[in-house]
């Protein structure tokens, strides 16, 4: 190989040679109506199925992704792999390329320029459909119905970092579980440019050496194999020489990486502790923490959700400087592109399904601690503001923590108000939203 580079932890991704396979499936398929003969058709369909399922990933495709930046290497790797084992079926020699010729005949009426960035758009969409938006979906689902169980709780809210305040449990969670919803529509609107299929610009976007009619056909035979709504993109030479859908993509994924980020960080907060922290939550105790502390247990699935939000954004990074640098008529950092967006939507989806299951599925609220620490903040004088105004609330607030008291001791010693009124007035389940 001309490319050593990095190892077998850097090969090309397995969705992009299924993709290709599925590509090239689609493509003699819809050749059989333009020349192609029927038998040399039926072979390298039969061929590309054994690369779909990916049983001659292992064996048969050892390039890495970084290649030439069209991807020229590994279109050239599928035409040859697809051509001698169809050649195998129709009982041919390998190596010989008769019946079945790479170029001639797998890649019929198609170049790499467009080959390869179809094969990227379709395997970002066929792993999105299959591990992105269902896992993201469970994690949603699990947030949600701990917003509905943490509804009756009442807990001190922190803005900077400081008590303010109070909202229930199942508020806070609401807004988590909202995060991730909004990242799940993110995506969701994202997709349709993915679904726009290069195939059929051949080199420059001009479609030379493809028939009329030839890149509709083979995006009607990419849904019809993949259940999913690609079309042809309408305009080629964007298509080619740009990546503006996958960009736009993986900053959908950057977002929910944020998102993750935060959700994961303050549950791990919450559940700082158990004696000497926050300690509102308690997070299911899957594995031992601590090497040399025994009965530690730390917020393993929080730690490590978070160390995937940090590698998708930096991936998106890769992917954005790539994207920015299409010379003329093509892209040529395919191939590094490609390989950062399926690694995103593997780690998000893959660690979104682990987190749900081992650590947001098993959350419990310590309502004890919740309730102490509630009634122990000082912000709580904010519900007295409409009553004797910002001023003499702040006078109180600052003279029962200088002094170490409670606000009502505070309030009734300035003489500002009853001990009645400040019963009536200073009841956290009535500062829960707008009267």
């Amino acid at each position: 190989m001309n490319f050593p580079i990095g190892g077998d932890c850097e090969r090309m991704p397995l969705p992009v040679i299924k993709a290709l396979g599925v590509l090239k499936k689609a493509c003699a398929e819809v050749n059989r109506n333009f020349g192609l003969d029927q038998e040399v058709a039926n072979a390298i369909s039969k061929a590309a199925d054994e690369v779909i399922d990916g049983s001659l990933y292992e064996k048969h495709f050892p390039l890495s992704i970084w290649q030439t930046g069209s991807g020229t290497q590994s279109n050239m790797n599928a035409n040859e792999v697809i051509s001698n084992r169809a050649i195998e079926l129709l009982g041919g020699e390998l190596g010989s390329k008769k019946p079945v010729h790479p170029n001639d005949h797998v890649n019929k009426s198609q170049s790499s320029n467009d080959t390869f960035p179809t094969a990227m758009h379709i395997a970002v969409a066929v792993e999105t459909q299959n591990v992105l938006l269902p896992n993201l979906q469970m994690l949603h689902d699990a947030l949600k119905k701990k917003s509905e169980d943490f509804a009756d709780i009442i807990k001190i809210g922190r803005t900077h970092t400081q008590d303010a305040t109070p909202l229930t449990l199942g508020q806070e969670f609401s807004g988590f579980a909202q995060q991730i919803a909004f990242g799940i529509e993110r995506i969701r609107v994202s997709l349709p440019h993915v679904y726009m299929l290069a195939i059929g610009g051949t080199a420059v976007g001009t479609g030379l050496n493809a028939p009329k009619g030839y890149d509709e056909a083979v995006a009607a035979k990419v849904a019809e194999l993949t259940g999913l709504p690609f079309v042809t993109a309408p305009n080629k030479f964007e298509a080619l020489a740009a990546h503006d859908a996958l960009i736009q993509f993986s900053g959908s994924l950057n977002t929910i990486a944020t998102s993750l980020m935060k959700i994961a960080n303050d549950i791990r907060l919450l559940a700082s502790g158990p004696r000497c922290g926050l300690g509102e939550l308690a997070l299911p105790e899957n594995e031992p923490g601590s090497s040399i502390m025994p009965g530690k247990v730390n917020p393993t699935q929080c730690e490590a959700i978070t160390m995937v939000a940090a590698q998708v954004m930096g991936n998106h990074v890769a992917a954005t400087v790539g994207g920015s640098l299409g010379h003329f008529e093509l892209n040529v950092f395919k191939p590094m592109i490609v390989a950062n967006v399926l690694r995103s939507i593997r780690l998000i989806g893959d660690s979104s399904k682990t987190f749900t299951t081992n650590c947001v599925d098993g959350i419990d609220a310590n309502r004890d601690n919740i309730d102490k620490l509630l009634h122990q903040s000082l912000m709580l004088v904010t519900a007295l503001n409409p009553y004797i105004g910002y001023d003499k609330a702040a006078q109180i607030a600052k003279k029962a923590h200088k002094e170490g008291t409670t606000l009502k001791k505070a309030a009734m010693d300035l003489g500002y108000v009853s001990e009645e009124d400040f019963a009536k007035w200073v009841r956290p389940e009535n500062m829960l939203g707008p009267k």
